[in-house]
């Protein structure tokens, strides 16, 4: 297929530099998806809208063929402290980096692969082509993907864009936050009265820095449980009757979220909740046709530890997309022009013609 990858590299960089200059933290996207959703239909395609999320199918749709899901997300996290440009001015250097919050995460892969889409669904392909622009990923909203996908046609694959140097991530952690609570009774310090709550929650936090699950994945490695914060008493000279702690576990494809779950309580003293299950491990099989050509192109598949959308794909899925990981939801945010234009080239590459069975 022939394409003109200097102006797809223009019209991506334009276009991600309209959506830089308007703020779209989680849950606050709505002019963002205003602006793609305009951009999309100028070029004379239709569009769908659910909240925040916008989609759009190939017009030569036939659900005789597989579907291919390009999916990236507009909303962004709030901007840190330090950031020395303004976050929400696009501020384009000689020497091709852009400056901008969302530039990198997920910016320039939203907009790489749009212009794919565009290319792609106007020549005839093996398969079905669904562009969806998602939002409320940076929160694992639940009005972001998962909103959608019962509206759209079957997925029998999805490219996922995320910042990996457009390298194929072809297993993700998942996401369990548990919420850990001891009860004691409380008393005067001064006196042997009380019942310490905090003394309660020791064992349980040694056992969550120190247990290891016995399944380890070959990509993403071990289970990874962190207690990250906790919370008790109310002043110096009273014994706490009440005492929280939070644990962050990121697990592997060995395990879903429930049966983590399942095997952490009965070495907890103290009571513990999920937040929730949903947000679970992912992978696809190296012998995958889209993974056997990201090989063949000279990409290098890897395990991701940071969630995306990904978590909430019920069908195989593949993360690959422009930028760094060290980039996002850091001060100063970038990406550089040559980022995407090598991003749009190998997505096309990759793509065009390729098999998904």
């Amino acid at each position: 297929m022939e394409t003109n990858l200097t102006e797809l590299t223009s019209e991506a960089l334009g276009l991600l530099q309209s959506l830089i200059a308007i703020p779209s933290v989680s849950r606050e996207e709505a002019q963002a998806a205003d602006c793609l959703q305009q951009y999309i239909e100028c070029r004379g395609m239709e569009t769908g809208r659910k909240g925040n999320n916008v989609w759009c199918l190939s017009p030569m749709f036939d659900l005789r063929k597989p579907t291919l899901l390009l999916n990236s997300h507009i909303d962004t996290v709030k901007p840190v402290a330090g950031w020395r440009h303004d976050p929400f001015t696009p501020q384009l250097e000689s020497n091709g980096k852009l400056y901008g919050l969302g530039s990198n995460d997920a910016g320039a892969s939203v907009v790489s692969l749009l212009q794919v889409f565009l290319s792609l669904c106007r020549t005839a392909q093996p398969y079905n082509l669904l562009f969806l622009a998602s939002c409320e990923e940076e929160v694992s909203g639940r009005e972001g993907i998962e909103s959608v996908l019962p509206l759209l046609p079957p997925v029998d694959f999805a490219l996922v864009g995320e910042p990996t140097e457009m390298q194929p991530a072809i297993a993700e952690k998942g996401l369990m936050v548990l919420d850990v609570t001891a009860t004691g009774r409380s008393g005067h310090a001064a006196r042997d009265e009380g019942d310490n709550a905090i003394y309660k929650v020791l064992d349980d936090i040694a056992w969550f820095r120190d247990y290891r699950f016995p399944e380890v994945s070959p990509l993403l490695g071990p289970v990874k449980m962190s207690v990250t914060m906790v919370n008790a008493g109310t002043q110096h000279n009273v014994i706490p009757d009440r005492c929280t702690f939070v644990v962050d576990i990121r697990s592997n494809e060995c395990y879903t979220n429930q049966e983590l779950f399942d095997l952490i309580v009965p070495h907890l003293k103290c009571e513990a909740r999920a937040r929730s299950f949903r947000l679970g491990s992912s992978h696809v099989s190296p012998q995958h046709p889209v993974v056997r050509r990201a090989v063949g192109l000279g990409r290098t598949p890897f395990g991701s530890p940071t969630l995306s959308d990904q978590a909430l794909m019920p069908f195989p899925s593949m993360k690959m997309g422009p930028g760094k990981s060290s980039r996002s939801h850091t001060a100063d945010e970038f990406i550089f022009v040559h980022e995407i234009e090598e991003a749009i080239g190998l997505y096309l590459k990759l793509l065009d013609g390729v098999s998904l069975k």
